[in-house]
């Protein structure tokens, strides 16, 4: 058991025995001058506070960078660059990793080829936002499929706002920066391997402090037993829920179980039945994989928070915390996804819908944690799309989410049917009855208005600021006509290349 974490800041090995388990990164790298990294809307959403965290790769980042080395390119180093928000990452979580601010990547002296081009190209007034900018695409420059393409560095940026420049001129920036040679950043980046491996040493971190207790478990049975002996605490896998509750609701955490050093917890197994996806693998991490048996899944990621959040957001904890208006569960639902969840040397496993009890409350007993959710892969003749419908594209909670899957037999009558929906009750759910209006029936317009109807009987939704229950109704029975309208076009597609026999 060690009672310190460790983390290089730059070059320099920090090592901390009195870590609150509610002090943010940001506070803490401001508190040692690092004042380049700002504080703007601590939740999150503007970049100003953007840093980059290198770790060693995680086996299902192996694999993936094995997969992009198959495809013709190169195979990348044994370290990741990810761009984090430093406002909602909580110190403890650092531990085993390096962190670089503004003040690493350049100098006055000797800038790096982001700040250069942003200077040349005019991609800064105020500079508020600046430094964010600046991390972010040097994280980018840095990303194993970095492309020119517009929309791939629109993704990746999306994560900064700025109110000031407009944000062609830093678009133009990242293209240039994207053409220049390395800089002495990157040689450095190059020897970080090693100085990183020197601090696993695969020990289970334990820090008392006066503000509360600190976990960090080096394995899924090291937080198996803790829970069991302490069962009411907090368990953190990205923060980017809980990092508001510190820095939004002011609240205390007295106890955390922070997970993200479990390596068993961070590895996707992908079998001929689909995929296992760990509680501590990030979206971004999942997004390929996902995306491979779930094409449609693939691209909703894409919307989930921005870049930065989905390097530190967890598949996994997005199920656990139960939101209702959470964007995974819905589109997981509808894939006939599998929950696991284990309390000690104890695991039982459950359709992910059962999990949702009620409003905050979640079929999760006592000293138990979500170790993992299996997503299958879907028969060939399973129709499926999930969308998303926010009043921004990016960054944005929905107002309803919705994910449908239908398979029909050679008679073309539906064999199986599951709508699941998110914003529109107490929790993400199927929709029962719209779904017993489906089954058994062909699937053309007379059967789609009858589940059409069967909707605003399935649900009663809120009105609150980003939607009225009358929006919500009209968009959800509105999107089951568009994907009843996307499946004709499939079937006439199928049709026309031969592969289908009934239409």
């Amino acid at each position: 058991m060690r009672e310190t974490i460790r983390f290089f800041l730059g070059d320099r090995l920090v090592t901390l025995d009195d870590v609150a388990p509610d002090r943010t990164l940001l506070d803490w790298l401001r508190h040692e001058g690092r004042t380049g990294t700002k504080e703007g809307c601590n939740e999150g959403d503007c970049g100003a506070c953007m840093v980059i965290v290198a770790r060693r790769r995680s086996s299902s980042e192996i694999s993936g960078a094995e997969g992009e080395a198959s495809r013709g390119r190169a195979m990348p180093s044994g370290v990741s660059l990810r761009a984090v928000n430093a406002c909602i990452q909580l110190l403890p979580m650092l531990d085993g990793a390096a962190v670089f601010t503004i003040e690493d990547v350049g100098s006055a002296e000797a800038l790096h080829p982001v700040q250069q081009a942003m200077i040349a190209l005019n991609g800064a007034q105020c500079g508020f936002c600046t430094p964010g900018f600046v991390m972010s695409m040097v994280a980018y420059r840095n990303a194993d499929t970095r492309s020119d393409d517009d929309a791939a560095i629109d993704s990746a940026l999306a994560g900064n706002l700025c109110r000031c420049t407009g944000y062609a001129p830093i678009v133009r920036a990242m293209k240039q920066a994207l053409a220049a040679p390395d800089s002495s950043f990157e040689e450095r980046i190059r020897t970080l391997d090693d100085r990183l491996a020197a601090l696993e040493d695969r020990a289970d971190v334990e820090i008392e402090t006066a503000q509360g207790n600190v976990f960090l478990p080096a394995s899924a049975e090291s937080l198996a037993h803790w829970l069991v002996a302490y069962p009411q605490t907090l368990i953190v896998a990205g923060a980017t829920d809980v990092g508001l509750w510190v820095t939004k609701a002011m609240r205390s955490l007295p106890r955390v179980a922070f997970i993200g050093q479990c390596a068993d917890l961070a590895t996707i197994e992908e079998t001929e039945d689909g995929l296992r996806i760990g509680a501590a693998v990030t979206y971004e991490a999942a997004r390929a994989a996902l995306a491979r048996i779930l094409p449609d899944f693939g691209v909703l990621i894409g919307r989930i928070g921005s870049t930065p959040i989905r390097n530190s957001a967890t598949l996994c904890g997005n199920i656990a915390n139960g939101s209702p208006i959470g964007d995974g569960p819905p589109a997981l639902i509808a894939a006939g996804a599998t929950l696991h969840l284990r309390r000690g040397e104890t695991r039982r496993s459950l359709p992910l819908e059962q999990y949702f009890l009620a409003y905050g409350k979640q079929d999760r007993r006592e000293g138990e944690f979500v170790e993992a959710v299996s997503v299958p892969r879907q028969k060939e003749e399973t129709f499926y799309r999930s969308y998303k419908i926010s009043k921004r594209f990016d960054q944005d909670i929905s107002a309803v989410l919705a994910a449908f899957a239908l398979c029909r037999d050679d008679s073309g009558r539906i064999t199986e049917a599951r709508l699941a929906f998110g914003g529109m009750a107490a929790t993400p759910c199927r929709a029962p009855r719209a779904e017993q209006a489906l089954l058994g029936q062909l699937w053309n317009e007379t059967t789609l208005e009858a589940a059409r109807d069967a909707l605003a009987e399935d649900f009663t939704p809120l009105s609150d600021m980003r939607a009225s229950a009358w929006y919500r109704q009209t968009v959800a029975a509105n999107l089951l006509t568009r994907f009843y309208e996307e499946s004709q076009g499939e079937t006439m597609r199928l049709a026309k290349a031969g592969s289908l026999t009934h239409v």
